[in-house]
């Protein structure tokens, strides 16, 4: 079958209609189509790069967990318990008492404990006189004081020296957590 030239040139005016309608209807829907693909990528892109912040985020806070853990860790060894202030303070005296027997030195006289309460914590103030007759004892007592569990801190040292003894007054502090106790302080005192 032949095709005539009137045919062919019907033919080439539809398909040139045909091309010109796909171009204005189909052109701005491809653009769409290609605009929201786009879109797609650029989405999963900032949120491929949010997870990875995240990971390395969560490493860092596994880290810092761990620094926290064992900074408390280190606080509670630091830290007097008992279930009571009067317990609490009788342990700090049995501390203070224990460190200075072991150093060789004799305790004259303890005063009552002072205590001051502030937010969750408990600081107790002891203090102690003392007399001995070499004066590395009392080197041998700070040294085992600095290094006590729990720790004991010397906010006071007095000694003086007459002939061949040596006598003197220490105050220390020491800390326990209030949570519970506060409540007994203020109906016993």
């Amino acid at each position: 079958m032949k095709i005539s030239k009137r045919e062919r040139n019907i033919l080439i005016l539809a398909t040139a209609v045909a091309l010109v309608f796909v171009l204005t209807r189909g052109g701005p829907v491809v653009t769409s189509i290609y605009a929201q693909r786009q879109g797609n990528i650029e989405s999963v892109e900032i949120g491929i790069a949010r997870e990875q912040r995240l990971i390395e985020n969560s490493a860092r806070w596994r880290e810092r967990r761990v620094e926290v853990e064992s900074q408390i860790a280190e606080l509670q060894r630091q830290t007097f318990t008992g279930e009571t202030i009067p317990i609490v303070e009788a342990n700090i005296q049995r501390a203070l008492s224990l460190h200075a027997r072991d150093s060789g030195i004799t305790v004259s006289s303890t005063r009552l404990a002072d205590r001051l309460v502030a937010d969750d914590w408990l600081l107790i103030r002891q203090e102690m006189s003392f007399r001995t007759n070499n004066q590395a004892n009392t080197v041998r007592f700070l040294e085992k004081l600095e290094s006590s569990v729990p720790r004991l801190r010397v906010t006071a040292l007095n000694v003086s020296r007459s002939r061949n003894q040596y006598s003197g007054s220490i105050t220390v502090v020491g800390f326990a957590r209030s949570e519970g106790l506060v409540t007994e302080v203020a109906s016993n005192r």
